[in-house]
């Protein structure tokens, strides 16, 4: 059913609901300020060792503390290993 945004806006004014505030005044950044303390993000790198073994490593970022984490590093990284390791991060030491 289609409804028009004049019958919307009717009904919310009968109700007593104020209209949503202006969603394109706020920029990516002032949003990622605001919900600094509940977003981290991951990623995988590699490294090459002294003795050349390929180590990889999983790293988070606390955008609230810009604080860098690693996680854990291994040589053969797999499902079990990165959900383990997420494990931890979240269950703490």
């Amino acid at each position: 059913m289609k409804v028009a945004a004049s019958t919307v806006w009717e009904i919310l004014q009968q109700a007593g609901i104020d209209p949503a505030p202006q969603r394109t005044a706020a920029t990516w950044a002032t949003f990622l300020r605001s919900q600094a303390h509940a977003i981290i993000a991951a990623d995988f790198f590699d490294t090459t060792t002294l003795t050349g073994t390929r180590l990889y490593i999983l790293a988070v970022i606390d955008h609230a503390t810009r604080q860098v984490r690693i996680l854990g590093a291994t040589a053969r990284p797999t499902a079990r290993w990165v959900a383990q390791t997420a494990r931890n991060l979240v269950n703490g030491p």
